[in-house]
Order: C-alpha cells, then structure tokens, then sequence
C-alpha cells in the first residue's frame, strides 16, 4: 500500500493506493487543495479510482464534488449522507475495493448520522468520530454523543492495540496514533462510562466553525451558487420532524397532507424510489418553482429527500414564504426503506 498525507495541516486529506495497479483513493479531500492532489496523483502515476468523504464535512468545502467531475473516479460516502451526487453508498461491513487494497467500512456515527471510519491493513481512517486525545464534537443537528460513545468503544476500540489511527483533523501537531493508546490515554473518553461521555460532551461549549453556513449547506446539497438562498440554522432548527411511521399514519388520514420531494430526479426514481403520488421539485429549483406550489399554502405539507436533510432545509424556505403547516421526514427515504414502508420506482 502506498499512503501518503497531502494537507500538512490541521485538516487531513490521505491518499492511499494498491502499488501493483496503481489505483488511488482520496479520503476527505479539500476543495482548495484539488490542484495539489491531481498534481501528487501524477507525479506519482497513479489513477483516481474513489473519493471517499467520511462524513458531511461542516468546516472545509468538500474537494470532492470537484473531484468527481474533473476525473471518473467514484465518490463514495455512508448511505446517511445528505448529497445527492454520491455514485456508490456503503453501509457498515461493505468494503471499498481500490485495486488490491480492500477498505472495510466500519459504521460510526456519533459526529454526524453518516460518519464512517475505514479500515485497511494495519490502520484505520476515523474521519471526525475519535481524533488524536479527543472525540468530534456531537452537537450538529443528528449528531448524537451516545451514538458516538458506542461507535468508538465497541467498533474502533475492539481493533488490534497496533492499528494505527488516523483522524481528519488534529489541532496539535500530531499525524497518528494508535488504538491502544487511544483506548488507554484519550482524556476524552478513556475510564468513563457512557453516562459519564454524554455528560462531559453536554458540559462542552464548542464556538461554531468559522462560516458554517457557507460550507455545511453546499457540502449537503452539492449546490454553490448565488441563486439558492439557504435558511439560517435557526430556521432549520424550527423545522418541525415527523418520523416515517408518523408519515405513514397521516398519509391515510382524512386530510392527506402534500408530499414534496425536493431529491434530484435520478434519486426519485432510484433505488430508494418515492412514495406515491408526491410531487417532484428538486431543492434547487424550489425558489423558483414555489408559485407552483401555492395551492397547498395553508394545508400540510411533508418535505421529503434521502435522508432528511435537503428537505429539512426546502422545509425552512417554504416556512419564509408564508407556507403554515410544513413538517420535515426525518431521515428521508433512508429510513421509510428501512421501515418497509411502500415505494414506487
């Protein structure tokens, strides 16, 4: 395996390739840093094959979107993740074939719904989930410290005491570690029980990244331009949540609410497929589209996309526009699948 890391700084890109084919994955590419990698890859003659973001990145643009259109490699994230270019979603076990090198994905949420980890060989790539002596913060909307306890307890820390560990940040000159230190030493969660992890990450008062807004959003959605106006994130809070099951009792009620579907129109008819008679208006055509949709101003209206987080966000703008009684399905076509409810395709 050939492994280099390419940022030099606080935010960490990897390279990792076979050796016998020359095929190249990116893990957790910036966006500004793409000239860089494209330059490393040939320098050192190898092919793009997979671009691989552990998670929705709430600090740094992703390099991946980019990526993904100046080559043919494929972008590959957890299922959970909210963007819609994703060509490959991988669950926790799947593994990320890159010529010889197989990558295990190791499911670990926590951070946010969709982190994952990646195993390979002697190492593993923990994305923001478990850093170099700490944890990622839990506090984003779906981030969950509980979740994040468990993944790192009895997911990374059952890997051999060797392995070593490489996060997607590290604020302190540090480039690796190891799981054995990290299961003895981390001050962040070594000794304490899961009550304890929750309370300690409650008690924490993490400022927010520097212009989330502008980078959480377009990560989300693989939408940057300056024609989409994204909410706030305290409109966004305010998005009332409905579950599936919640979504699957009113659509049989008496007064049947509006379903909009703001996904691409390839993910409508993909293999989440869509539930009945919803209405397709992708998120970056809603602004534009809305006076289509005044009939159902004062009636309720359910917001779906694959995992709740495009609609949450359609969901707030239809709020702005005097929409009254709009309700978000949370977490998507993802989970109405995993509650077998009916889709059409």
């Amino acid at each position: 395996m050939l492994f280099r890391e390419l940022n030099r700084g606080k935010c960490k890109t990897y390279l990792v390739a076979c050796e016998h084919t020359r095929r190249a994955a990116l893990i957790d590419p910036v966006k500004g840093c793409a000239e860089r990698y494209l330059a490393v890859l040939a320098y050192d003659g190898l092919r793009l094959d997979a671009i691989i973001d552990t998670h929705t990145h709430a600090d740094h643009p992703t390099g991946s979107f980019l990526l993904k259109d100046l080559t043919d490699a494929r972008l590959i994230m957890h299922r959970r993740a909210p963007v819609p270019v994703a060509t490959e979603h991988v669950e926790d076990g799947d593994t990320i074939q890159v010529g010889a090198l197989a990558l295990q994905v190791l499911y670990t949420p926590g951070h946010t719904p969709d982190s994952m980890s990646l195993y390979v060989e002697d190492r593993v790539f923990t994305g923001d989930v478990l850093l170099i002596g700490g944890t990622g913060r839990a506090d984003f909307a779906g981030g969950d410290s509980g979740q994040q306890y468990d993944a790192i307890t009895q997911k990374l820390f059952t890997l051999p005491d060797p392995t070593l560990v490489y996060p997607a940040h590290d604020y302190r000159g540090n480039t690796s570690s190891t799981i054995g230190q990290e299961r003895r030493q981390n001050p962040r969660i070594a000794g304490r029980t899961r009550q304890q992890y929750v309370a300690l990450m409650a008690s924490l008062n993490f400022p927010l990244p520097d212009k989330i807004q502008e980078v959480l959003q377009p990560n989300q959605t693989a939408i940057d331009d300056d024609k989409t106006k994204f909410p706030d994130l305290t409109q966004l809070n305010k998005v009332r949540q409905l579950s599936a099951d919640e979504v699957s009792v009113r659509l049989i009620s008496a007064q049947r609410p509006f379903l909009l579907d703001v996904r691409e129109p390839q993910e409508y008819s993909g293999e989440l497929g869509h539930i009945a008679d919803s209405t397709l208006v992708p998120l970056r055509e809603l602004a534009d589209r809305a006076r289509e949709l005044q009939a159902h101003k004062a009636g309720p209206t359910i917001v779906v996309c694959r995992s709740g987080v495009r609609s949450t966000t359609a969901a707030a703008i239809l709020e702005g526009l005097g929409f009254e009684q709009v309700y978000n399905l949370q977490g998507g076509m993802v989970d109405w699948n995993d509650r077998r409810l009916p889709v059409e395709r």
